[in-house]
C-alpha cells in the first residue's frame, strides 16, 4: 500500500546514487519525490536524477541524519528522527534541507 501522508510522499528521505553518479531525491517508500506506489520504479525512465556538484564525503556528511559520510546513499532521517514525531526533530531536519537546498546540481 502507497504512503498516506505528505511528509512520507513529498519530502526527501534520502539521495541515493545511481551507477552513472547522477543522484535521484527518494521519499521513504524509496520511490520518487511524490510517487505513491508500490510497483518498482526505474529511475532511468524519468528525468528526475541530478549530478550534484563537488559531491564529497565531508559534503555528504553535512544533510546526512547522522554525518555519515558515504555517499552512495544519504539519509537526511531515520525512525530515529521523523521529522513530523517532534518539533525538535523537525527543526534539525529543515536544518539539513537548507544544507541540500545550497548544494548546486547540473
Amino acid at each position: 500500500m502507497p504512503l498516506t501522508d505528505i511528509q512520507s510522499t513529498h519530502l526527501p528521505y534520502c539521495l541515493a546514487r545511481q551507477n552513472d553518479g547522477r543522484y535521484v531525491v527518494l521519499n521513504r517508500d524509496y520511490k520518487p519525490i511524490g510517487f505513491r506506489t508500490t510497483e518498482h520504479e526505474d529511475y532511468s525512465k524519468h528525468p528526475i536524477a541530478v549530478k550534484i556538484s563537488r559531491l564529497s564525503a565531508r559534503t555528504a556528511a553535512r544533510p546526512s541524519h547522522n554525518n555519515d559520510q558515504r555517499v552512495d546513499r544519504i539519509y537526511l532521517y531515520d525512525d530515529a528522527c521523523i521529522p513530523t514525531s517532534s518539533s525538535e526533530h523537525m527543526a534539525a531536519y529543515l536544518q539539513r534541507l537548507a544544507i541540500l537546498a545550497k548544494l548546486k546540481v547540473s
